[in-house]
């Protein structure tokens, strides 16, 4: 039957019933992600505070270049939702392609680059840590580079399924992931007592399978790509500037936004261990918060993309609108089963009195903040990015960004003395920022006149 919408008068493009394929494997698979990190974080912290800081500092820093590989994956995810919008499923290859050339390319060269640079480039942001920290970094930091070209495959795969509305494959992967790394982790850390080694190994290892694994079933998909002869690269740059169009722009903005919290990280840095630990266990416990949020800005990109490629802008308008009321209601209803359980979610980390009672108090803070703002900052966009309109909100989070998230940080948590709480709460009004600049955009509809493909 045929399933209409007294604004929109050409049948939906997407069903309640694909929509729920779509986001509830994303949901999984955005759980299985945090997870993992909350697992490597737990694991490690048995090892000692200066492991478990070490691994944190090492993750933002990684998170920043992995970041440009997401961006990428944004820019292919919207050219090619986009083509299969047009139903060009030739264009829609071409484009699969060359997006996951372009990422392979571009995280070898960062590897390579930052493999031999390693011990300069974290002691120039990270210089005054205590020698431990400094030690266990530099080992923790050699295997993530390892692994970035194939986390780069793995996300450019994951990337082109979700835009082909398939969603399930990349969750079944992600499980595979999950069940490596932890298995590694206990056998490693616990087992062999390799420490942060121990954690890195079993992160590439992970990733190692994820993206060989992944290389093999996104050439055998058929129904919507093309991807024939994928081992026979060429680079078709015409192509890649489509994609680049999204991804740089994504890019500069995710990029700054890591810049920004490595600067905030070092910021912290300064107010000693205990504030690091915290940091870190908030970090990870408020991750399981944008969990739904997260999944569904990435099912947003799949539709969204595929209406305006099709055509059909009043389309994107109302699933943008029907797909942020989901993230605000799921992400009420797990705010507040996280409000009653954070004491003991912390006490799993095991970390002394102090680092506990801090993280305790950013969190239940952070959880109001995260169902007021986070969708508006963080999963309405993602509709705008999919539409084209990556420059516009590139220059809203990096401007924000700048004045607000570190700007306010110093003031707030330096010359303020405020501390910790001063650096979250300079992130809460950066939120705000963006949230009344996005929804500004969005409601006046400039967005709908984007053209990408």
């Amino acid at each position: 039957m045929i399933v209409t919408d007294s604004l929109i008068q050409t049948p939906r493009m997407f069903t309640s019933s694909a929509l729920k394929q779509l986001i509830l494997p994303l949901i999984i698979e955005q759980v299985l992600a945090v997870s993992i990190g909350m697992a490597d974080t737990i694991m490690i912290a048995s090892v000692g505070e200066a492991s478990v800081s070490a691994v944190s500092l090492v993750d933002s820093l990684s998170n920043f270049f992995l970041q440009l590989f997401a961006a990428i994956c944004t820019g292919g995810a919207v050219v090619v939702a986009q083509y299969i919008g047009q139903k060009d499923r030739a264009k829609a290859g071409d484009a699969a392609k060359q997006l996951i050339y372009s990422s392979t390319l571009l995280a070898l060269i960062i590897m390579v680059f930052l493999l031999v640079f390693n011990r300069q480039i974290l002691g120039l942001i990270y210089g005054s840590l205590d020698p431990t920290v400094m030690r266990n970094a530099e080992i923790y930091f050699m295997y993530i580079l390892i692994s970035f070209p194939f986390i780069a495959i793995y996300n450019s795969g994951a990337a082109l399924f979700r835009s082909m509305g398939d969603s399930r494959t990349s969750m079944n992967i992600a499980l595979m992931m999950n069940f490596i790394n932890i298995s590694g982790n206990a056998l490693l850390i616990y087992g062999a007592r390799w420490g942060v080694a121990g954690a890195g190994t079993a992160t590439l290892t992970s990733r190692v399978v994820a993206a060989l694994m992944m290389l093999v079933l996104v050439s055998r998909r058929g129904d919507k790509l093309h991807l024939h002869q994928l081992l026979r690269v060429r680079f078709q740059w015409p192509m890649i500037k489509r994609i680049l169009r999204i991804g740089i722009p994504s890019g500069i903005e995710g990029s700054m936004f890591h810049i920004g919290r490595i600067l905030v990280q070092s910021l912290i840095a300064t107010f000693g261990t205990t504030a690091l630990a915290a940091n870190a266990i908030a970090n990870a416990v408020a991750g399981f918060a944008n969990i739904p949020g997260t999944a569904i800005g990435l099912a947003t990109v799949t539709v969204v993309g595929q209406c305006m490629g099709a055509g059909e802008p009043q389309q994107a308008e109302y699933f943008t609108k029907r797909l942020l009321g989901m993230v605000y209601l799921s992400l009420f209803i797990i705010t507040v089963g996280l409000s009653l359980m954070v004491e003991p979610m912390v006490g799993l980390f095991k970390l002394s009195q102090a680092s506990s009672a801090l993280a305790v108090q950013v969190l239940r803070l952070c959880f109001i903040m995260n169902a007021l703002f986070w969708p508006l900052s963080f999963s309405l966009p993602q509709a705008l990015r999919a539409a084209g309109d990556a420059r516009f909100t590139m220059l809203v989070s990096v401007s924000s960004m700048w004045v607000f998230r570190i700007g306010l940080s110093y003031l707030l948590g330096k010359f303020l003395g405020i501390g910790l709480m001063g650096v979250w709460i300079a992130m809460y009004i950066d939120w705000v920022c963006r949230s009344v600049c996005f929804t500004t955009r969005f409601l006046r509809g400039r967005w709908k006149l984007k053209k990408v493909v």
